[in-house]
């Protein structure tokens, strides 16, 4: 059921009415007497998330008891990026998502579903964890919480994956992620349906139907320089779900007229620390980019390649180098094949000898460290004199004669040339 539904790509909703539209859903699903509010982390920052849980529990109240921060393998929050994102909230609330260890088994999706799924491709079975917090029957509300926006691994972000993957468990987390690899990362982005979305939804309908979820979703983009609320969707079911990846698709995707040749994407510091994160870069680029074309990341954050540590060595020992390589290694190495989630990151963020991929950091990084895991190093002082990024603008430049494509942050949208977006 959809309780409230307002956007378009022209709309954008103010503060106040996005306030005002939620406090009349809570005062339509009447009173709650505990309530669990699971919103995203600060590498969500752009959601407007953040604002919402503070509305929630402003109007919740000491009802409100528990806010799980759907992590995924993030790291957890810190003491700063809790008090800038949920402005008013106390600190106390917070609860940090254990991935590994503080799931419970809700259920297993057959092997013969992700044979089906897959094209044949894969043949494991899949366990449903979640966070067993989620199971305890005193939550009579838990409100789910985030933003609509393409993403590489399930086709449109948010709805049960902050479910199945922000407070989800590792089995589940891996072998989703290595379904979407195994698929086709350019055959699922921007798309709502997919087969990990059914996976999920297989997972949500046989599973988990009792609990008392309710999805509170945004659809943001960046207009004159600004983040705004584009559309605002609550709803408990797949159908909320389709009508804000919808708007997202048309607010959020930006079909370039022709293929770009050189492309610069900013990695916001606040942001982007790690590769897992800013790999967003390559993902969301890549159907954009032509043949031959140059990538150039500008990462002056960066400190690390997984924010999991078991990840983080994974990726320095196997790095990004395509597609064949990274299957071979599974193949041949346990420690991959344990964790799927890491095989297809690495698959993800391989340009498959299509394009060049040139990582600048800041100190965090050293030159060797981005040799080793398979992509060029760009000094980050020269590349930023010589581009001058907070002189330009979103989109198609030009800088000392030559023509470049420039994104600003690389979370807020899907890029892409028709001749590879069909």
């Amino acid at each position: 059921m959809v309780y409230y539904e307002r956007g378009s790509a022209e709309d954008v909703l103010s503060p106040q009415e996005v306030r005002e539209a939620l406090r009349g859903v809570f005062d339509s699903l009447g009173p709650r007497r505990r309530v669990m509010a699971i919103p995203p982390d600060y590498t969500r920052l752009n959601s407007y998330a953040g604002e919402i849980t503070s509305i929630a529990e402003e109007y919740y109240g000491e009802a409100l008891t528990d806010i799980l921060p759907a992590l995924g393998t993030h790291s957890p929050m810190t003491p700063g990026q809790i008090a800038g994102m949920f402005p008013g909230v106390p600190e106390s609330k917070f609860r940090v998502h254990d991935w590994r260890n503080g799931v419970e088994t809700v259920g297993e999706v057959p092997a013969s579903f992700i044979e089906e799924v897959s094209e044949g491709k894969l043949h494991y079975g899949m366990k449903v964890q979640v966070n067993r917090m989620l199971l305890d029957p005193s939550f009579d509300l838990i409100l789910s919480i985030g933003q609509v926006v393409p993403h590489e691994v399930i086709g449109m972000a948010n709805y049960t994956k902050n479910i199945f993957v922000g407070v989800g468990g590792s089995d589940f987390i891996n072998k989703s992620h290595f379904i979407g690899a195994s698929y086709g990362m350019e055959r699922i982005m921007g798309r709502a349906k997919s087969p990990v979305r059914d996976v999920f939804e297989y997972a949500r309908e046989r599973f988990i139907p009792s609990l008392p979820i309710v999805y509170v979703l945004t659809v943001r983009a960046k207009e004159n320089g600004r983040m705004v609320t584009k559309g605002l969707f609550v709803g408990d079911d797949f159908e909320c779900f389709r009508k804000a990846a919808e708007l997202s698709l048309e607010t959020n995707f930006i079909m370039v007229e022709k293929p770009v040749r050189k492309c610069l994407v900013w990695l916001d510091p606040a942001e982007f620390k790690s590769t897992w994160l800013g790999n967003k870069a390559v993902y969301r680029t890549r159907m954009a980019l032509d043949d031959g074309a140059d990538l150039i990341i500008l990462a002056p954050a960066l400190r690390e390649f997984g924010e999991d540590p078991v990840i983080d060595r994974l990726i320095r020992k196997y790095g990004y180098k395509g597609t064949p390589h990274t299957l071979e290694c599974t193949e041949k190495n346990a420690e991959l094949r344990e964790n799927l989630g890491a095989s297809a990151h690495l698959i993800h963020g391989s340009s498959e000898g299509r394009f060049n991929i040139t990582y600048a950091p800041g100190p965090g990084v050293s030159r060797e460290e981005i040799e080793g895991v398979g992509y060029n190093w760009g000094d980050l002082d020269a590349l930023m004199a010589e581009y001058r990024p907070e002189k330009l603008h979103d989109g198609w430049n030009t800088v000392g004669g030559e023509e470049i494509y420039y994104i600003s942050n690389p979370a807020l949208g899907l890029w892409a040339h028709r001749s590879r977006f069909r």
